[in-house]
């Protein structure tokens, strides 16, 4: 957690702050991004960071989980927004696509996200793929748990394994049409939101028989 001279800081630069550090770790990656950097064009002493975290990977772990907050907390409005009447692998192509559209309207999110599953360093990507993984879990596991409840997932289907499974898939989207050399099966590199759909209908096609009640 930050120190309490974070947060008497005033709101306009605790965004500046977090902004810069998004953008170059973004670029750059966690590890190998420069604190001097953040530091001149937030307009801080670079000492002032450590005024603020206890140490870097605290920041690394503080700018992960806000850049996550915020893409989660956008998707939670747009999955309210979706029919809930429709069966599982509907309303799942429907989020995927939200997923997808978001994700090329935010680019920075989405370098953060890249960061984060880019990571070279170890002890910097368990910190920051954790930090990350909670907030994905929060929205998948219980939305998992509702569907089987409602019946439009089998109740023999194990949710550990679709969860991980969505876990997989959720960045896969993400990044895969925005850097080279990430999929070489279902060609998503340089597709546009609605060129993606096609292949994440045939990705739930490819899936259904995990989940799909037996007839």
């Amino acid at each position: 957690m930050p120190t309490s001279t974070w947060y008497r800081l005033n709101v306009a630069k605790r965004e500046r702050v977090l902004e810069v550090a998004m953008r170059e770790f973004g670029e750059h990656g966690y590890s190998t991004g420069s604190l001097n950097t953040i530091a001149r064009e937030a307009g801080i002493a670079k000492g002032s960071l450590f005024q603020y975290f206890s140490d870097k990977l605290e920041f690394f772990a503080f700018v992960c989980d806000e850049a996550s907050r915020r893409i989660r907390e956008e998707m939670e409005r747009r999955i309210a927004r979706l029919d809930f009447e429709q069966p599982f692998d509907g309303w799942l192509f429907d989020v995927l696509c939200e997923w997808s559209e978001y994700m090329a309207e935010h680019p920075l999110e989405r370098a953060v996200t890249a960061a984060t599953n880019f990571e070279l360093d170890n002890s910097v990507r368990s910190i920051v793929r954790d930090t990350s993984n909670q907030h994905y879990l929060q929205v998948v596991r219980p939305a998992i748990e509702l569907w089987q409840e409602r019946g439009d997932i089998r109740a023999d289907a194990d949710p550990d394994i679709l969860s991980a499974l969505l876990l997989m898939a959720l960045p896969h989207l993400a990044m895969a049409p925005y850097y080279d050399g990430l999929d070489p099966v279902l060609g998503l590199r340089g597709r546009t939101p609605p060129e993606q759909r096609p292949i994440i209908r045939q990705f739930i096609a490819g899936v259904r028989p995990l989940f799909a009640p037996l007839k």
